[in-house]
């Protein structure tokens, strides 16, 4: 199979689709009173004025005026502007914020391991094998409200903080009754119509994302593993044994990859509504609820090269071509509950989500470990899960409602499973035939899961003190439980040297076959790593109490000081599945406990402009994966991983300032810097190969600097267009963040490896001097330009985006002979550059019913994946691949 395909082009009536959205349609139905205020929706204003000769902060939002926190807070209407499906796409738009593989948010340069999620104010499992940070792809904005990202750390959240803190707010019970229905059908131009790979797999479930049993572990293979020996003949097991357990696996709906000359489109349907009943005597009980399915395709056609520095220069030492074709099935839902009554509150909410990944891919070209032409066909499933509920209360208390005690208990479970992964390697003979070579365990089959669970509790109180003085006491404790497992399983069906001449020509599931194997040309045995290199268990619990004070010190003048306890024990430990040998070095568990102050003051010092200055100290813990020194092979980055069982915690000092000016209601301009002094900053770091993969770990780099400045604007203007009808808006928002960062190494810093076996090593072997942070770009920047008719609820919104370089992951440096040192591989750098969407909206009324039709364009200029290494003028490309433009068309109704 070649792995040359031709691609069509993508561009076709974008603007004549603008102009169709935009244009006025007087004749549409309006029902009388509702149209909206020409402005932006003012926050929620102070309900009385006492003694006011002066109102200050009238056009600051809520959100900003009482929070003394650099914040941003994304509405629901930027969300609905934006268009954007998923939280991560959102967090795009906002300043000084980059996401990584689609997934990951990286605040201010720094990556994701300094930045932490909550889901109204409690954490949240994660069901990624690498991280314990929660990616962020997993939430659809169907069931959100809010997103708000804290740039200065509050005593009130987890002392994880680096680069921020993300609170995502779901839907809330509304006042008024609605019922909604989306349906949206897309595709992208690399995929949709073109030609591809694809498996069977389970068949007709697979669209939504579950498994008909096609995957599931084969009984023969449950019984075998619950032995506690490894599955290879020999004492344990017969040969009898193995073959009828090796022939339990499911074999060509996974081993047979087929091409396909049309990829599908993709669907999406949601549906959301939501209601209230007054229960009488002043209480009230709310019901809101959501679901979605989602089914999308991904093909990527790229080039993959491995290489080092020769002679002075980068070299390409294998260089690959790839096709893969991915299918996304999401499901997800949310069931909130509310009951009101006079000055309590109570909620319970339930949020679902289901979210599948099937993955075709077939990797050619040259080897430089085999010295020939190779073809790699692998298949896999990946199925993630979260599970999140939580039990909810606010309360006020005093004749003067004084006093203000929210509490709340969460209960989350995230999983992975990924069954059947398979891999299979073809080799070419010198007459240009593939071949497969089972004599050298060229193909696996893997059965991997990760299940991580996290109970939390939490209360908050608010006491304005009875004095004259204006003076807050905030007070608080917070206890969070997080256990995690995960195992890995692996086998290959080996020849022992019987294998036929023309049995190595045959396709998988013919050379697979149970004839085969019960002929003995082929024989199963367990490849799974031992002595705790394929399983481990972790955990982490800590236990906070915190304590902050909030006084208008002035008319002019707010400042905050607060201090937070925050204790932990988090433990990696490697399991022996077989119980044969001493697990994999580890370290004792890291317990600590930390007083984390912050201080924040803020300056009103002219009508609707402020000036907030924040200090803190915060820490960043190891992430599960990060500690386990157990391999695994990323399969977003196609290096292999393993963990550094000595890391520590990182520790950070963390300055903010930040000036704002409120000019009219939702139109703001800020100007801020910051400055963030990191000691031990945790970094990757690549180990050297590992068969025909890199293998990369981890480090405590010695002590790290961030720095930079952000700037953020957002105004309306009546449109100076005719066309666009009267009471039409012209909207523009920009942001624009600079950031800089320098590990600092000292040439008596030392760090601790794996390889070393903890022992000290100097830190200028494996960091250099005054390089940048892994994954922090220089320069990020948004900008926004569009058009809003709020009568019709038409809007047409360009979207621009643009990331300069980062580093994903350093190099190998070795020793020159002269007592120096020398690149051996360079670092891994990604060049994200800049994506332009395109998102319209056009509100109707059709049979008395309020409907929307929605158009979006993503990535109209076609930015690619790029990720390099260069040196001495010579660059490998590690992975390269156009990305494509991507439409959707969309209708929603509304009753």
């Amino acid at each position: 199979m070649k792995l040359n395909i031709a691609r069509t082009g993508p561009h076709t009536g974008i603007f004549l689709a603008i102009t169709a959205l935009l244009a006025p349609h007087g004749a549409l139905a309006q029902d009388a009173g509702t149209e909206p205020s020409a402005n932006p929706p003012a926050a929620t204003e102070q309900a009385t004025e006492l003694d006011a000769i002066e109102v200050r902060g009238e056009f600051i939002p809520q959100p900003m005026l009482t929070s003394s926190a650099v914040m941003t807070h994304v509405s629901k209407e930027d969300l609905e502007r934006q268009g954007d499906s998923t939280v991560a796409d959102a967090l795009v738009r906002v300043a000084g914020l980059s996401v990584n593989q689609g997934k990951y948010v990286y605040v201010r340069g720094l990556n994701e391991r300094y930045s932490s999620a909550l889901l109204n104010n409690s954490p949240l499992p994660s069901p990624e094998p690498l991280k314990r940070v929660v990616p962020l792809d997993l939430f659809p904005t169907n069931v959100l409200d809010t997103v708000e990202v804290q740039k200065t750390y509050s005593v009130r959240f987890p002392g994880e903080f680096g680069g921020g803190t993300i609170n995502i707010s779901s839907a809330v019970v509304p006042e008024q009754p609605f019922l909604k229905f989306k349906a949206a059908i897309g595709g992208n131009s690399e995929t949709t119509f073109q030609p591809g790979l694809t498996h069977y797999g389970g068949g007709d479930s697979d669209f939504f994302g579950y498994d008909d049993g096609t995957r599931k572990m084969p009984q023969e293979l449950q019984d075998a593993l619950a032995t506690g020996n490894r599955i290879t003949p020999g004492p344990d097991f017969t040969a009898d044994q193995v073959k009828r357990i090796a022939r339990s696996f499911t074999n060509a709906p996974l081993n047979l990859i087929q091409t396909t000359d049309n990829v599908n489109p993709d669907y999406e349907y949601e549906i959301s509504g939501g209601t209230s009943f007054d229960m009488g005597d002043s209480s009230r009980l709310g019901v809101v609820a959501t679901a979605a399915l989602k089914n999308k395709w991904k093909t990527q056609v790229g080039v993959q090269q491995d290489g080092a520095v020769e002679s002075g220069k980068m070299a390409v030492q294998s260089d690959y071509d790839f096709l893969s074709t991915t299918n996304n099935a999401t499901v997800n839902g949310l069931l909130g509950v509310t009951m009101d009554w006079e000055d309590h509150k109570v909620g319970l909410m339930t949020m679902y989500v289901h979210d599948t990944d099937k993955e075709t891919r077939s990797t050619e070209g040259y080897s430089l470990l085999t010295g020939d032409n190779v073809r790699d066909d692998t298949t896999h499933w990946f199925e993630r899960e979260l599970i999140n509920t939580q039990l909810t209360g606010e309360h006020m208390f005093g004749e003067f409602r004084d006093l203000t005690v929210d509490w709340r208990v969460g209960h989350s479970r995230a999983s992975l499973d990924a069954p059947y992964e398979k891999g299979f390697r073809y080799r070419e003979d010198a007459d240009g035939f593939w071949f497969h070579d089972a004599s050298q365990a060229q193909n696996y089959t893997r059965f991997s899961q990760v299940n991580e669970r996290v109970d939390s509790a939490g209360v908050d109180a608010a006491w304005r003190l009875p004095i004259e003085m204006d003076l807050y006491l905030n007070f608080g404790a917070a206890w969070s439980d997080t256990e995690r497992d995960a195992v890995t399983r692996e086998f290959r069906l080996l020849s022992l040297g019987n294998l036929p001449f023309y049995y190595r020509y045959l396709r998988p599931d013919f050379l697979l076959s149970d004839y085969a194997i019960s002929q003995g040309y082929l024989t199963l045995r367990e490849t799974t790593g031992g002595t705790g290199a394929a399983a481990y268990d972790g955990s982490l619990e800590t236990r906070a109490l915190y304590v902050e004070a909030e006084s208008q010190l002035t008319g002019t003048v707010r400042a905050t000081v607060g201090v937070r306890y925050e204790d932990a024990t988090q433990e990696v430990q490697p399991i022996d599945l077989f119980g044969a040998g001493q697990p994999l070095p580890t370290a004792a568990p890291l317990e600590n406990d930390y007083f984390l102050p912050a201080a924040t003051v803020t300056w009103n010092f002219a009508d609707n402009q402020q000036l907030r200055v924040g200090l803190s100290k915060t820490i960043a813990r190891p992430q599960f994966r990060e500690l386990a020194p157990q391999q695994y092979l990323d399969l977003d980055s196609d290096r292999l991983v393993i963990g550094n069982p000595f890391l520590v915690d990182s520790e950070l000092i963390n300055f903010d300032a930040r000036y704002e000016w409120y000019f009219d209601r939702g139109e703001y301009l800020s100007a801020g810097v910051f400055y963030k002094d990191i000691d031990k900053p945790v970094e990757v770091v690549l180990n050297g190969r590992s068969g025909s993969a890199w293998q990369q770990s981890f480090i405590n780099a010695p002590k790290a600097v961030v720095y930079g400045l952000e700037l953020d604007f957002r105004k309306y203007y009546d449109s100076p267009w005719d066309w666009t009808g009267a009471d039409s808006r012209f909207f523009v928002a920009a942001n624009y963040t600079y950031s800089d960062s320098e590990v600092q190494v000292d040439g008596d810093d030392v760090a601790y490896t794996l390889a070393g076996n903890g022992r000290p090593q100097p830190a200028s072997e494996l960091v250099v001097d005054g390089s940048r942070l892994q994954g922090q770009s220089e320069h990020l920047a948004n900008v926004q330009l569009g058009l809003e008719h709020p009568a019709s609820g038409s809007q047409a919104t360009l979207l621009i985006g643009y990331a300069s370089e980062r580093i994903n992951a350093r190099g190998i440096i070795g020793a020159d002979g002269a007592g120096g040192t020398t690149v051996v591989q360079p670092d891994y750098v990604q060049d994200p550059g800049t994506t332009v969407d395109l998102v319209l909206k056009k509100g109707f009324t059709l049979w008395n019913t309020r409907m929307e039709l929605g158009f979006e364009a993503r990535n109209l200029f076609n930015q690619e994946f790029h990720e390099y290494q260069e040196f001495g003028g010579g660059r490998a490309d590690v992975m390269r691949y156009d990305l494509g433009t991507s439409y959707t068309l969309s209708l929603s109704a509304s009753f």
